[in-house]
């Protein structure tokens, strides 16, 4: 990670925010594709309905999330983390139990208010105090576990529930959360290097006279910028984009292929992901961000239109494939773009604010995949307007930063 520091105190918190990270994403991003698949075998409900369960769930988390980067900085993981752990496992149990469609309606969204605390705000404000110059890397890194929650969270949820049922399977999937997320927010997680005596980096400052001035912007003046605000259209859109797609991938795929297949397309499709946060988080401190997300997007934008245009089962999964491939880089570039345009000591307000619009718009995803695929029978009318969407998105990300813009920010 850093050579000449592996006893960094910083790079355990990142290692410990990865583990966070893989049981977030695991059980309460990609985790809901397999919920709302049982819930409607199970209950011969519409997927829309249970979808739009999903989305109030995700509208709970945009909320929340405003607030949970600013605790976070205030007074640091810990006890926000392990809070969380308990409030989504409670949703999680809870979803299992679900008899009538309107309790979709309160077990989803109190998952959902449970992952706000372990989302990507509360990851990139746990890492971020503890590094500067490699603030990149290490937040690329700490969310290699979402993409690891990718890979794994549909396996092994569709294993719980074959295994037990849905009811024992939430509730054991419960379990898991508490288990692994509670002792390592009270553990392993510090608020700050300086709690341990240590700088970020874990190196001493420069000289005041070499490290200049950086502007502390505030959240108005920030959201008055064009540069932020393409930001979070263009992010917005996107994530609603991969939300909606997420929480409809087990129907969609099994529709075409048996649960043994679909499971291994899952992996696939989260093990590229995982490659393609590596390959940013080698690169992210040596590349123009914004040209990177613009190429993201346009790679996301080809593999849902092959998907949406697939005749077979092959080329479906090479559409879901070349999406999966992009899926981890879209929630770690928002954060990196924010970090680097508008500095270190603004990130924790700008982002929060940045998180919340973001998040509501993300939110309307799976209500639209899964209303969209109620009314035509098919998923091939949402996932080809998905793929004009990333296109759209790609190009405004690419021209979002003004010319002056530099010379505005230190």
């Amino acid at each position: 990670m850093s050579s000449g520091a592996p006893a960094f105190y910083g790079w355990r918190v990142v290692q410990g925010s990865l583990v966070v990270a893989f049981i977030a994403w695991a059980f309460a991003l990609y985790g809901p594709g397999v919920y709302i698949h049982a819930l409607s075998q199970q209950h011969g409900w519409p997927v829309g309905t249970i979808s739009a369960a999903l989305t109030f769930s995700f509208l709970v988390n945009a909320v929340s999330i405003g607030f949970v980067g600013a605790i976070i900085g205030r007074y640091g993981p810990r006890f926000i983390m392990a809070a969380g752990a308990l409030i989504m496992a409670a949703g999680l149990a809870a979803i299992g139990q679900i008899t009538e469609p309107w309790q979709a309606f309160v077990a989803f969204p109190v998952m959902g208010l449970g992952w706000s605390c372990l989302s990507t705000i509360a990851i990139s404000s746990t890492v971020a105090p503890w590094f500067e110059r490699l603030q990149g890397r290490a937040i690329s890194i700490a969310l290699l576990g979402a993409s690891l929650g990718g890979m794994f969270g549909v396996p092994i949820a569709l294993f719980f529930v074959a295994q037990l049922g849905l009811a024992h399977a939430m509730i054991a999937i419960a379990c898991v959360v508490v288990a692994v997320v509670v002792p390592i927010s009270l553990g392993v997680l510090k608020r700050h290097p300086s709690d341990l005596g240590l700088y970020p980096d874990g190196q001493a400052p420069a000289p005041l006279a070499a490290q200049g001035s950086a502007r502390l912007w505030p959240r108005r003046d920030a959201l008055q910028t064009f540069a932020l605000r393409s930001v979070i259209i263009t992010f917005g859109l996107a994530l609603m984009v991969q939300l909606g797609f997420l929480s409809q991938q087990v129907k969609l795929l099994q529709d075409a292929l048996s649960a043994t297949q679909t499971g291994a397309t899952v992996l696939a499709s989260g093990s590229l992901a995982f490659l393609g946060r590596i390959l940013l988080a080698r690169l992210a401190d040596h590349v123009n961000i914004r040209n990177t997300a613009a190429a993201v997007l346009l790679v996301a934008a080809l593999g849902l239109a092959v998907a949406a245009s697939a005749t077979t089962p092959t080329q479906l999964v090479i559409g879901t494939l070349i999406f999966g491939f992009n899926v981890g880089n879209l929630t770690t570039l928002p954060a990196l773009i924010v970090r680097r345009e508008f500095g270190a000591a603004s990130f924790g307000r700008i982002f929060g604010v940045t998180g919340t619009f973001m998040q509501t718009l993300s939110a309307l995803g799976p209500a639209i995949f899964g209303l969209l695929h109620d009314v035509t029978g098919r998923y091939g009318l949402p996932i080809g307007l998905a793929a004009a969407l990333m296109l759209a998105s790609a190009l405004l990300i690419r021209h979002g930063q003004p010319l002056t813009f530099e010379r505005t920010v230190d």
